[in-house]
């Protein structure tokens, strides 16, 4: 349950141009998210911060960031950046930059957007000129690196953004190898949301004494979206969102696919049926992504048709429907689609599509957020055998953490001094391979390095569209 903020945005202490640019989007008073981790970043700490998508994040870490610039002002240099935001998808990445552009709207600040999927010399161009915000995806950030285009010398404030994304995407190579590249000594802001083991790790070796900051539970879904789901044969899906679309006058709806075919077939289907759609997913161009995610914003296309990754990133406000028209593989991903809707206090709807097969998936589920969905009964669509669930299953109790430092800093955290990634936990390890026969056992070659560069075999879409 989201409590009420009293507190205002003039009593963050933000400068009168931020206030200004902030009354032009006619917000009104902070989020939870907000509300604690901007007093926090101003001060120049590092932050570990814990927020569901749809709470404001992003104008959480901007805000402060631009009025530190803001204030500041002092001059560029040429490909140089000051603040280097990390996102996981190209969509995010053009999200976070407009959020910038629209808050420093009354500043001098200048940001650059970078990713790939479009031409690099546009961006080279721009990042000559120098940059105050640089954001980009971790791929082509190296490949501007590559190219001499960008010099990391003058940062002062890396951001790692949906960090939980980054790992199950299968940046932590290029997270590390970024992370060795920055000045020792910076701000440092890992915004997830949640703190998985995983990110408690990746965060030991890159935040340093961290004030801890956490606005949701682990797993929940947002109070504001009434989710349900329709026992359905697998061959009546298509006809059953059809049927929803034109019932119920849906004028604004994304879909979740779980395969960028199976985006592609329905998006078809549905424009055969008069239903205007398009499909959004790595394999698209970025021309196209763009254009399709503008005609949904702008109304002029009616249903989105997503996969996972494509979709992280897609803010809409006020959009009323989200259907997983397949379910996700990972439960936790359920969590993420869903939290399209219902964002930053408006209501929602998410419909899930439940064969006889996805039983196992939705119970796990179910017992991922620990709450009973709402079983929907369609005439001439639902399943006359009821769909049949074990009762929630309790969580299970974890063994108790090592006690953490009454300054909220991570526990056995590294001084970055000292860093080095190769010998921090979870680094691949290095495995020798056996000398050839043509080889003498004195000049057999070995696998070093070998494994940092073998990519996730799940990574299809990250590499593909999201570099």
């Amino acid at each position: 349950m989201v409590t009420r903020i009293t507190t205002s945005f003039s009593d963050l202490s933000l400068h009168a141009d931020l206030l200004k640019a902030i009354a032009d989007q006619n917000y009104e008073n902070p989020t939870p998210i907000q509300e604690q981790a901007i007093p926090v970043i101003t001060t120049g700490r590092d932050v570990l911060a814990a927020a569901q998508t749809g709470t404001g994040k992003t104008a959480a870490f901007t805000l402060p960031l631009i009025q530190k610039l803001h204030t500041e002002a002092a001059p560029r240099r040429a490909g140089h950046c000051k603040v280097l935001i990390l996102t996981p998808t190209r969509e995010l990445a053009a999200q976070v930059a407009s959020n910038i552009e629209i808050y420093s709207k009354y500043t001098k600040l200048q940001s650059v957007v970078a990713f790939g999927g479009v031409g690099i010399n546009p961006q080279m161009i721009k990042l000559k000129r120098g940059c105050d915000f640089l954001i980009a995806t971790p791929g082509r950030l190296m490949d501007l690196y590559q190219q001499n285009a960008v010099r990391f010398n003058d940062i002062q404030t890396f951001v790692l953004d949906e960090a939980d994304r980054m790992l199950d995407m299968g940046f932590i190579h290029d997270i590390k190898k970024i992370i060795k590249l920055l000045p020792q000594k910076r701000q440092n802001l890992l915004f997830s949301a949640t703190f998985s083991e995983q990110i408690r790790t990746l965060a030991a070796n890159i935040v340093s004494d961290p004030v801890e900051i956490s606005v949701s539970v682990k797993n929940t879904t947002s109070s504001s979206v009434e989710h349900s789901v329709v026992h359905v044969l697998k061959g009546n899906k298509n006809k059953l969102l059809v049927e929803l679309i034109v019932s119920e006058n849906w004028q604004q709806v994304l879909v979740f696919s779980r395969t960028k075919h199976g985006a592609n077939r329905l998006a078809k289907q549905l424009c055969a049926k008069d239903i205007s759609a398009a499909a959004i997913h790595g394999n698209k161009s970025q021309g196209a992504r763009t254009k399709a995610l503008e005609d949904f914003k702008s109304g002029d296309l009616r249903v989105l048709v997503a996969t996972d990754i494509a979709a992280r990133g897609i803010d809409i406000k006020q959009l009323p429907q989200v259907v997983n028209f397949d379910l996700p593989h990972v439960s936790e991903d359920y969590v993420h689609r869903i939290g399209r809707t219902g964002r930053a206090g408006e209501t929602g709807r998410a419909i899930s599509f439940v064969t006889d097969e996805d039983v196992d998936l939705i119970v796990g589920i179910q017992n991922l957020i620990q709450q009973v969905i709402e079983v929907k009964d369609i005439p001439g669509f639902s399943l006359d055998t009821p769909l049949r669930m074990p009762a929630l299953r309790a969580m299970k109790a974890k063994k108790p953490k090592k006690q953490k430092p009454s300054d909220g800093s991570v526990p056995n955290a590294k001084p970055r001094s000292s860093h080095n990634p190769a010998n921090s936990e979870g680094a691949p390890k290095h495995r020798r391979r056996k000398p050839s026969h043509a080889s003498s056992p004195k000049t057999g070659s070995s696998a070093n390095g070998q494994s940092n560069s073998r990519r996730n075999p799940n990574r299809v879409e990250s590499n593909s569209g999201n570099r």
